[in-house]
């Protein structure tokens, strides 16, 4: 069985150093907000380039808190529209709704799959306050077109950053640093991944970062003493300390993503399947090689039977859940199609060749 993502061989790489760093934690005997955290803090920021990165609970609280920390300020008010790729995951979505904010479905571009610049203007308001980009499968956004139009509005620009850390523009700029501020989620399947739920906060807003730190720390910059209403949502040690020694390796793993997908994009010539599109460039990490293909269930079923595991990423959009029926009745044919054809192949940095190669043969033989 060739296996979607083989998280025990993942991790199995590191296991020493895994085992070392937590046993750092156990003999230090300081659960929460301690060295790890400290140390994968400055580790990440530096990383990413910004000044500053909070580690939080998980990708959805980063997202969450971003959100609330610009009302608290008052740079968002109830009601405010934040702009937002209509084919996300639902989590994007709900860390808009989650701050009584409204969330502006935008369809994707139909090669790269994510949010279009093109369609942004024509959804701007008065009430528009911000885009959320997320870098969908591991591929950037068109960050240059979305900074020019969100200068142009004067819009904040939240960068979801959960499938995506390490993906770096020509100039040197990284994921988690192209906007005002991104959330990252640290989810064990992510390039970059826990041993369980984890995420962080990135940006270089001072403000911005002093408050969700609070936010996170029930409210608080000092021990009892309460300046906001909030929450409990922190990265704790031993999730920080695995963090630390997989963060060395992300560049080198996602290399190796990189290579698998040259792989699939050369060698894949099955004409029933529309294969990703590829810069060439450091600019998309492949955390997801995604295909379409108009038979889908029926790919998807012809290689189960062939022994290879592929995941629907995702099988029912946004607009059309039930959490969401107010929007039930949109029609967003590009979103709609793309989760009606979507599958992802194996892809990972312990994937073998050889079992790269049985993926090829298997979908080129496959017939619509």
């Amino acid at each position: 069985m060739i296996k979607f993502l083989d998280l025990y061989k993942v991790n199995q790489q590191y296991e020493a150093e895994i085992k070392e760093a937590i046993n750092g934690v156990l003999d230090r005997g300081w659960y929460i907000l301690g060295e790890a955290d400290q140390r994968f803090e400055r580790n990440y920021a530096a990383y990413c380039g910004t000044k500053h990165c909070i580690g939080v609970a998980n990708g959805l609280d980063a997202l969450t808190l971003i959100f609330r920390a610009y009302k608290e300020l008052g740079m968002m008010n109830d009601g405010d529209e934040i702009l937002v790729a209509a084919n996300t995951y639902i989590a994007s979505i709900l860390s808009i709704s989650e701050n009584r904010l409204v969330p502006v479905l935008v369809e994707p571009n139909p090669n790269t799959y994510n949010i279009d610049p093109e369609q942004l203007e024509k959804h701007i308001t008065p009430r528009t306050k911000g885009i959320l980009p997320v870098h969908l499968y591991g591929q950037l956004c068109d960050m240059d077109k979305i900074i020019h139009i969100a200068r142009k509005h004067h819009l904040q620009i939240i960068e979801d950053c959960a499938q995506s850390q390490g993906a770096v523009l020509l100039d040197g700029r990284k994921s988690g640093n192209l906007g005002d501020i991104a959330g990252h989620s640290f989810y064990p399947g992510k390039n970059l991944g826990a041993l369980g739920d984890a995420g962080a906060v990135t940006t270089s807003h001072d403000k911005l970062a002093s408050t969700i730190r609070a936010l996170g720390n029930y409210g608080s910059h000092k021990k009892y003493v309460n300046d906001y209403k909030g929450t409990n949502s922190r990265l704790d040690e031993i999730q920080a300390a695995i963090l630390n020694v997989k963060l060395k390796y992300l560049d080198r793993d996602n290399a190796k993503r990189r290579e698998i997908a040259k792989i699939y994009l050369r060698e894949i010539k099955n004409p029933s399947l529309v294969l990703p599109y590829y810069s060439g460039n450091e600019d998309h990490v492949f955390h997801l090689f995604v295909v379409l293909c108009k038979k889908r269930d029926k790919l998807q079923q012809y290689l189960t039977e062939h022994d290879i595991q592929t995941v629907i990423h995702y099988p029912i959009p946004p607009h059309r859940q039930k959490a969401y029926r107010e929007w039930n009745g949109l029609s967003l044919p590009v979103t709609e199609q793309i989760h009606e054809q979507a599958l992802s192949l194996p892809i990972s940095p312990v994937l073998e060749m050889k079992e790269v190669e049985k993926v090829v043969d298997v979908v080129n033989k496959f017939v619509s």
